[in-house]
């Protein structure tokens, strides 16, 4: 079986529910090598909660997570995001382009988030 073209825009998977589950299976379709950080926070966000009395914790989890999937299941978005994280670590602070790397991120963050809550 061969799987479908991918174009920019194009979508690898729908969009998961906001459930720890479901964003979990969507990571190991789009994103597999960060199932194990998922965890980790998974795990810090749990103890945080039951630490604090707070679900806050769980929430943020969640928030983020949703969008890594969200920019993640979009193979030209997810290029876009990759190349621009790999730039603001190659570079310093005081070079230009690191401020451009980090306003695409923080771009990329933003759009994936607001396609989110319209969505």
């Amino acid at each position: 079986m061969t799987a479908p073209p991918v174009g920019p825009g194009t979508s690898l998977i729908p969009r998961p529910e906001r459930t720890p589950a479901a964003l979990r299976a969507a990571l190991a379709r789009v994103a597999p090598h960060r199932l194990g950080e998922m965890e980790r926070q998974q795990d810090e966000a749990m103890a945080l909660a039951a630490l604090t009395d707070s679900l806050g914790p769980i929430t943020r989890f969640l928030e983020n997570w949703t969008v890594v999937v969200e920019i993640a299941r979009t193979p030209a978005t997810a290029a876009r995001l990759r190349a621009a994280e790999h730039t603001a670590r190659s570079l310093e602070p005081a070079d230009p382009a690191w401020r451009a790397a980090m306003d695409d991120i923080h771009a990329l963050h933003t759009t994936a988030r607001e396609s989110l809550s319209h969505g």
